[in-house]
């Protein structure tokens, strides 16, 4: 796999940005530690997925290519398809659900794509984009599970070594698992001493389980209001990735979800949807405890203004 990375980074060399690392004296004064950000909500489309989704399509056919796409996402992967099929002129329809955040949906219709919607109560976000691809004869991009995507996704720890040097524990939000299985394969081929930790809700522990267990948990429509964690399960290819390279697990409250948005947002200025503050929450609320150099992955930073309201109003 990380072979994998570095040609997907090379790839991405100037269609991806090279987002910044950040820092926050006052968190390293709260928790004695050296901790570094990498600020993937900076991206294009404002979150990571830009880079699975550009590695994937870009190496299409050209039969592909004119036949279309279709994807099923909450928003990230979508925006991030609908932005790079725009870029190399290939049509995309994207499979969202009904609450899916609606900067997200915007997003992606704003980029040119074709949305359809579906309840997530009732219907299979798969079993819909499945049906739509054979009518369509459209290739499926998928949002976490596929080789193409999960290397691109692992160059931004890739890049995020590259700036800031050796680390002694990585903290990943994990949905799907494509970002950090990506992002293990690369810390542990590049630092095999850095520990790479997953994160996810408490109410959506799908993945912590089944990294425990050994056995592929899933979790149905979890109520967390870090949606871009409310995939069902683990994929088959980044399930064995995370057992393989990710070295512990952890989950978190909603409440300390809330709280590391909002500490970003008036204590370093930056804006992160509640799925990228995973890794700080982490932190903050002790489910982790940091040792030595701690890079964080801010996943993305596509929040709305209602949830953004009502998480910078809360006490």
């Amino acid at each position: 796999m990380f072979e994998q990375i570095q040609a997907a980074a090379k790839r991405l060399r100037k269609r991806a940005h090279v987002t910044p690392v950040a820092a926050s004296r006052t968190l390293n004064r709260m928790l004695d530690a050296d901790i570094v950000f990498k600020c993937e909500n900076l991206q294009r489309i404002g979150a990571f997925k830009f880079r699975g989704a550009y590695n994937a399509m870009v190496q299409l056919t050209e039969d592909q290519k004119q036949k279309g796409v279709i994807t099923h996402s909450s928003g990230n992967h979508a925006q991030a398809v609908a932005l790079v099929g725009r870029i190399l002129d290939i049509r995309t329809t994207v499979v969202m659900p009904m609450d899916a955040p609606a900067v997200k949906r915007a997003g992606t219709e704003g980029y040119g794509a074709t949305v359809v919607a579906y309840d997530p109560v009732t219907d299979s976000r798969e079993a819909v984009s499945e049906t739509l691809a054979r009518e369509q004869g459209s290739t499926m991009i998928q949002p976490f599970d596929q080789q193409d995507i999960i290397a691109g996704q692992g160059t931004a720890t890739l890049e995020l070594f590259e700036q800031a040097g050796p680390l002694d524990m990585l903290l990943v939000p994990c949905g799907g698992g494509g970002l950090l299985s990506g992002s293990a394969a690369a810390a542990s081929r590049l630092h095999p001493r850095c520990r790479t930790i997953g994160v996810e809700p408490e109410v959506a522990d799908d993945a912590t389980r089944s990294y425990y267990s050994k056995t592929l948990q899933t979790v149905h429509n979890p109520p967390t209001i870090a949606d871009g964690t409310r995939t069902a399960s683990l994929g088959k290819l980044t399930f064995p990735l995370i057992l393989e390279n990710v070295d512990d697990m952890a989950t978190v409250t909603e409440a300390a979800i809330v709280e590391a948005v909002r500490f970003l947002f008036y204590r370093m200025k930056l804006v992160a949807e509640p799925s990228g503050a995973l890794g700080l929450a982490a932190l903050l609320s002790g489910a982790v405890k940091p040792s030595g150099r701690v890079g964080v992955i801010l996943s993305g930073g596509n929040i709305d203004a209602e949830t953004m309201t009502n998480i910078l109003a809360a006490e």
